[in-house]
């Protein structure tokens, strides 16, 4: 029954969904050539409010735990697990302040409105994931613009997206190289559950009534810890909050 339901709603959730994506783009163009790069970061997280509130329209809630735990003017690198596209614009609105940009494969940076000027223009790094050498220097170069001036980097460990919420093993490569270029910043972990179950049925229809939860952890400072330490700590504090 649910599934039934959801194929009307869903229609009207893209429909929505696609015209935020479509008027924003040239909003972001004049914010970020006309007025620069704090006109542009508000008009990303105006978008991405947009389209969370959107989301309501299949009965998605949000839930935040921890905002008291965001440290104020500090570089962050955000850890979390992945379960859906939904976890990227919860992030970017709620957590706004801190400037977030994104590690994504290079393949998101064109053809896809706002979204792909957002990637090429907000600061975050665009990888080749089979080009180590293309990778290097698009890492480094969000690594030091972070810890420079006290915005924040996601990174999502896992590679790819839990279908079922449950934990994928964390890579370290992406990480590591965070940790060596951001010596001033701290990982930030945060715990999502439950977006995975907006797409339980894959991209259409979306599930109904999802309630996302994300948990905001205490940060750490990288200098206190060596990088096994701090990796591993990590990647426990998330997965053992993971409710499946």
């Amino acid at each position: 029954m649910e599934k039934i339901l959801s194929y009307p709603l869903t229609i009207i959730y893209y429909t929505f969904f696609l015209l935020w994506l479509v008027l924003f783009h040239p909003i972001q163009w004049i914010c970020f050539n006309l007025f620069g790069y704090n006109a542009h970061r508000l008009s990303v997280a105006y978008l991405n409010w947009f389209l969370v509130r959107t989301a309501h329209l299949v009965g998605t809630t949000y839930h935040i735990e921890g905002m008291e735990n965001i440290p104020e003017n500090k570089p962050l690198i955000i850890v979390a697990n992945h379960q859906s596209l939904h976890d990227i614009t919860t992030i970017i609105w709620f957590l706004r302040k801190v400037h977030p940009k994104f590690i994504s494969k290079i393949e998101l940076g064109k053809g896809i409105p706002s979204v792909s000027y957002n990637l090429r223009h907000g600061g975050s790094a665009l990888i080749n994931r089979k080009d180590p050498k293309q990778a290097l220097p698009e890492i480094k170069k969000v690594a030091e613009l972070v810890n420079n001036n006290n915005y924040s980097v996601v990174i999502f460990p896992e590679g790819t997206r839990s279908k079922t919420g449950e934990p994928k093993p964390f890579a370290v490569n992406g990480l590591k190289m965070l940790y060596k270029f951001a010596p001033d910043a701290y990982f930030f972990p945060i715990t999502i559950n439950n977006s995975w179950k907006m797409t339980k049925f894959g991209q259409f229809p979306l599930g109904l009534g999802t309630s996302l939860h994300f948990t905001i952890h205490e940060a750490m400072k990288i200098s206190d810890y060596k990088f096994e330490e701090i990796f591993e700590k990590t990647e426990k504090i998330i997965t053992q909050n993971i409710k499946i």
